[in-house]
């Protein structure tokens, strides 16, 4: 029970607890360092504690923020001690136990804070969203490589370049002035589309990375106060509400993902589309159209929906991937269009775009395949068909889109 509570807890919170340390210490390593050790701690005292031994600190994240404060304190003596340059630290609080008083004030928020340090110009373009979906997401270096199709090598050396990249310019932990918005917005809302994938992509909002919905949502929402005039800003924090607000038609009785235009509108929620149109109104009174307006609008598209009983918008949705891709022209947006080209041109025309693409940087994207299969299917290639759902559901899907893969696989192979 312990080891759950504490991998639960270490993804729930090791982000803000990691931002918190970084704030503090103003040194990524250390941060990923201490908090790592306060991991192992609590793998051990979690168990000795409470009665019957069944670890249950009251506050799982407080512990670990205090245990690691104290972790990192000790590290920074050890390191004067072997150098004799760095001061005693400062006396560490008496104890884990006698901090867990308030989370919310023990523990501050300083992940917007930390998202503008990894996204500092000094840190290379390719490295700056990798750096904060593992420092602030605490997503894993082989997840990241998933998610940017690239070697979990490479990716882990473009991590170790940005810390020290980041460590050599002596870049201030702090949100820059609205003077330095511009050069960073761009990567900033590049690392957030990344995270809100990753939440995106599980279906039931029950997987390791449930929490980032609810945290971009949050997220967005303080970045579109700071820049109120950023179009692409708004644009975003829009296309997440719209997204959240189908949450609750994602799942069909049997647990198993919907695909959005077999979802009913009627159970999404209002509010949030509501507050979606609300944000995507005002980027476009900022007459500077970019390409998360136009996502936002595909979502927005979607939404507009009021019934099963109406037309899919694959028309509208098509026509507006193809006027995205002029803004980004990359392989994710083009199968992405290619779902849409099938259902408005056919599923011949939609195969060779998508087997047009780069299949060895998509060999383990789980979406590449499922596309790909279902394509297939309904050519009426059912072997292939089997053989790509396979390799989707070999890459781990989420247990939501598993079960909608195996479903649709069982379909193929009687075909």
């Amino acid at each position: 029970m312990a080891r759950g509570l504490l991998d639960q807890a270490a993804r729930a919170h090791g982000g803000r607890v990691i931002a918190a340390l970084a704030a503090k210490f103003r040194d990524l390593d250390l941060a990923e360092e201490a908090f790592a050790e306060a991991c192992l701690a609590a793998a051990q005292a979690w168990p000795q504690m409470g009665e019957g031994g069944d670890g249950e600190p009251r506050d799982p994240a407080a512990w670990l923020y205090s245990v690691a404060q104290r972790r990192a304190l000790d590290m920074l003596r050890r390191r004067g001690v072997r150098t004799r340059l760095v001061p005693d630290p400062p006396t560490p609080p008496p104890s884990a136990e006698d901090a867990m008083i308030d989370d919310a004030r023990l523990i501050p928020d300083e992940r917007l804070r930390l998202i503008f340090v990894c996204c500092h110009p000094a840190v290379a373009p390719d490295a700056r969203a990798a750096l904060t979906l593992r420092l602030v997401c605490g997503l894993s270096t082989q997840e990241i490589a998933r998610a940017f199709l690239v070697a979990e090598p490479t990716l882990a050396q473009r991590l170790v370049r940005a810390k020290r990249k980041i460590a050599e310019a002596g870049v201030a932990f702090q949100v820059p002035g609205p003077e330095a918005w511009p050069e960073r917005i761009g990567a900033v809302l590049s690392t957030l589309e990344i995270a809100y994938a990753k939440a995106h992509e599980d279906a039931a909002g029950a997987g390791q990375h449930a929490g980032y919905a609810k945290e971009m949502l949050d997220l967005t929402a303080v970045l579109a106060e700071l820049l109120p005039d950023e179009p692409e800003c708004l644009a975003f924090a829009a296309l997440v509400r719209y997204a959240e607000a189908r949450r609750p038609a994602r799942l069909d009785d049997g647990g198993a993902m919907t695909p959005l235009s077999e979802q009913d509108p009627t159970l999404w929620r209002r509010p949030l589309i509501d507050q979606g149109e609300a944000l995507l109104h005002a980027a476009a009174r900022c007459r500077r159209p970019g390409p998360r307006q136009l996502q936002a609008a595909i979502h927005a598209a979607w939404c507009a929906r009021a019934s099963l009983g109406e037309p899919a918008p694959w028309p509208t949705v098509l026509a507006l991937y193809d006027a995205l891709l002029r803004w980004r022209d990359d392989a994710v947006v083009r199968l992405n269009r290619a779902v849409a080209v099938a259902e408005v041109t056919g599923p011949v025309q939609a195969l060779a775009e998508v087997d047009w693409l780069d299949s060895v940087a998509f060999r383990d994207f789980g979406p590449f395949h499922a596309v790909r299969a279902d394509l297939l299917a309904r050519l009426g290639r059912g072997d292939e068909a089997v053989a790509a759902y396979d390799r989707a559901l070999a890459l781990d899907p989420a247990p939501a889109e598993r079960l909608w893969l195996e479903r649709r696989r069982g379909q193929a192979a009687m075909r």
